[in-house]
């Protein structure tokens, strides 16, 4: 059974001094709690900053002929809103502060910092620690959930926008996360749909966290496609998933379904020991890499036989699962390897499985769909150029699959 994560007994003063002095009865109370402690926080950091600039304290006696002189209102900007402050000013105009520089009434980048920082994986703990070291005033754990759950909002629109008519390729692929669910860590599921569209670049589609896999859902999710202006798939690459191939005919029945080579590959090799696997893996190749359907059947029934008696299990998804890997032989390699390699969303998980070197554990789904969706926000900021030899591939694409590009 999970522990409760303990919490110093200064939070815990903190937290109960907060509650009682801002009467919090609601999420609305906290966040007006934190708006006010923000603008309290800089208030008393310009105060700071102007007793080092004088050298002296407020009320002390000194030598200095500058000295305070009362303090000019402003109005910051936040993504909590306007947050009142009174910038304390001096005598000979010399002050100029640097947590809120003259002239500049904009405070959000330092929550975009805080966003960028959570993009690349950091925990709350350390966005909270990083801030203070970078601007020297301590940022709660819960301010920083509070910042990024601003984005909650932009991840259901990004979840609803419109998509292409047509996407000639699609990839759904699942990455595994632990997510803390009422004091018990479970293994959930992301599940991530990468497309290919007419101009060759990747976009992602969508990313669904914490459902099973059965006809029903994956007949949701490609329903999901449908209704935000999904009208055609050609080609739909993933690995065995639970209820995707009749899914995949009740949604888009001309949709080809091609299963994933890679993953093949990687579930026939966990029945090897190691050191077969090298020479079991160029078998394999001779399977995928054969000039036609026929061919490749025969490799497979070659190789089927030879390790038979040493791993009788391990080719056994071949065969059941032939009708699904078979679609690629009629395809050129400058195709098939769009398809089989499936270089365009590994590239992308291998990105979001940096997440769990980050953190072991994800303290709900929420948390864990917010890493995902600024990570791959982060991640997919590059992918600016088509697919390699595109044209060659949309040409044949067009050609095998007439009228429907």
């Amino acid at each position: 059974m999970a522990r409760r994560r303990k919490m110093s007994e200064g939070k815990k003063n903190i937290i109960a001094g907060l509650i009682e002095e801002y009467n919090i009865q609601s999420a609305a109370d906290i966040q007006d709690a934190l708006k006010d402690l923000l603008g309290g926080t800089i208030q008393e950091m310009l105060e700071v900053e102007l007793d080092e600039h004088l050298g002296y304290e407020s009320y002390e006696r000194s030598d200095n002929s500058n000295s305070r002189n009362g303090v000019k209102s402003k109005r910051l900007v936040s993504s909590y809103g306007e947050i009142p402050i009174d910038v304390p000013q001096d005598r000979n105009s010399e002050f100029e502060p640097q947590i809120v520089q003259k002239r500049k009434k904009d405070i959000s980048e330092i929550e975009q910092r805080i966003i960028a920082m959570s993009a690349k994986g950091l925990t709350t703990r350390q966005i909270s620690s990083m801030v203070e070291d970078i601007y020297g005033f301590e940022v709660s754990e819960s301010m920083v959930t509070g910042i990024t759950n601003k984005i909650l909002p932009q991840i259901e629109e990004w979840q609803q926008r419109p998509l292409s008519a047509v996407y000639p390729i699609l990839f759904i692929d699942a990455i595994h996360f632990s997510v803390r669910t009422e004091n018990i860590v479970k293994k959930i599921a992301a599940y991530i749909i990468l497309g290919i569209n007419d101009e060759g670049k990747k976009e992602v589609l969508s990313i669904t966290v914490g459902e099973n896999e059965s006809a029903k859902y994956w007949l949701s999710v490609l329903n999901d496609l449908k209704n935000r202006g999904v009208q055609d798939i050609l080609i739909l690459c993933a690995d065995g998933l639970t209820g995707i191939k009749e899914s995949i005919s009740a949604a888009f029945p001309q949709t080809e379904y091609q299963r994933c080579i890679v993953h093949q590959v990687r579930n026939t090799l966990k029945y090897v020991s190691h050191k077969d696997k090298k020479a079991f893996a160029n078998d394999l190749k001779s399977i995928y890499h054969a000039s036609n359907e026929e061919a490749g059947y025969e490799q497979m029934l070659q190789v089927t036989e030879k390790w038979q008696d040493k791993y009788p299990n391990a080719m056994k998804r071949w065969d059941e699962n032939w009708d699904v890997i078979s679609p690629m032989f009629k395809f050129s390699n400058d195709v098939r390897k769009v398809i089989y390699t499936t270089n365009a969303i590994e590239s992308l998980n291998s990105g979001l499985r940096r997440l769990n070197r980050q953190r072991s554990v994800f303290p709900s789904d929420t948390a864990l769909l917010k890493a995902l969706y600024l990570a791959t926000f982060e991640l997919t900021k590059k992918w600016t150029m088509p697919l390699r030899n595109w044209g060659k591939v949309y040409g044949e694409l067009s050609i095998m699959y007439d009228g429907r590009l």
